[in-house]
């Protein structure tokens, strides 16, 4: 026998964590799917535009300054016959671009929805964990009140809360603090579906045998639910986290739609949706119909990508 052959093979090299990632069955499942990609394809778009609203937006539509009020209610596609002045998705009242409120719109309605999915997500994992593992009277008061508040429809309790916490808020911080307390409200109206499904999980995964080793070895609770728990239900969260999402946008949308959303100083599309809606009738079309057509495109390429995200990770249709 040569030298050559006593030398150990070499083992092959590890794929990297990418080659992994596109060699997966999920991603094999999105790009077999051309629903899925359109709707990713229109989401990033609209959260880059969003994200970088003050370099692609044309005009700052909330700085005084850069407002001409001889451009208002410019059709879109036309200069103004005043001041030559030329927007492609037309102008307000105000003279402001409509392409650039929205951009900046969006902005407010994808950080409260972002920020209003994670703080009920954090929450109904949390209450689901400890409800699902520890059980008894905890279980009991934490799903007795997530049933409770099932019996209202989400915009009324978001409504609520949202009237509760500014009242209580000193008049001069009001719309200073107007979306982090709408963050809140959407977030609390939210967490109820986040803790149902994660009890439920909880309640299957804590008989598992590798849950019995981690409790033998002397495992704590918090360790268990953390550690052990938590990643074996994550695709269950993610599912609803994303068509939450949606969800939450449109209830922004809803209540600053209702005038008790975000403030006029900032306003998001609902607002802006509020704002075209009385100059629908006098020919002003366009101050209504982009904004709302936007908040269609983003809630439901959201959505599909939800259901997509649902069959893919089901494993009973795989």
């Amino acid at each position: 026998m040569t030298q050559t052959e006593l030398r150990p093979k070499a083992d092959p090299a590890r794929p990297s964590r990418f080659s992994r990632a596109v060699n997966s069955d999920l991603f094999h499942s999105f790009r077999s799917n051309p629903v899925a990609v359109v709707s990713a394809i229109v989401v990033m778009v609209l959260i880059l535009a969003a994200v970088f609203a003050p370099l692609v937006a044309p005009h700052d539509p909330f700085n005084p300054a850069t407002l001409n009020l001889m451009n208002g209610f410019t059709p879109p596609g036309e200069a103004n016959a005043f001041t030559g002045d030329f927007f492609v998705l037309g102008t307000d009242d105000q003279g402001r671009d409509v392409f650039s409120t929205i951009l900046y719109g969006m902005r407010i309605s994808l950080f409260v929805g972002f920020s209003a999915v994670l703080f009920a997500m954090v929450l109904g994992v949390i209450l689901g964990l400890i409800a699902g593992y520890v059980g008894g009277w905890v279980e009991t008061i934490i799903m007795r009140i997530a049933d409770i508040q099932l019996t209202f429809p989400a915009i009324l309790v978001a409504m609520l809360i949202f009237g509760i916490a500014k009242g209580i808020t000193p008049p001069a911080y009001r719309d200073q603090m107007a979306i982090w307390v709408l963050i809140v409200a959407i977030g609390l109206s939210d967490w109820v579906q986040f803790a149902r499904v994660v009890r439920g999980a909880t309640l299957v995964e804590k008989n598992r045998e590798y849950v019995q080793a981690a409790k033998i070895a002397g495992r704590s609770a918090f360790s268990i639910m953390l550690r052990h728990i938590l990643p074996n239900v994550m695709n269950s969260v993610l599912v609803i986290a994303t068509i939450s999402l949606a969800l939450a946008i449109i209830a922004e949308a809803t209540l600053s739609f209702l005038g008790v959303g975000a403030p006029p100083t900032k306003p998001s599309l609902g607002t802006l949706i509020s704002i075209g809606q009385g100059f629908m009738f006098s020919g002003e079309w366009w101050i209504l119909i982009f904004p709302a057509l936007t908040l269609l495109a983003l809630a439901l390429s959201i959505n599909l990508l939800g259901d997509w995200l649902r069959d893919a990770l089901n494993p009973k249709l795989r």
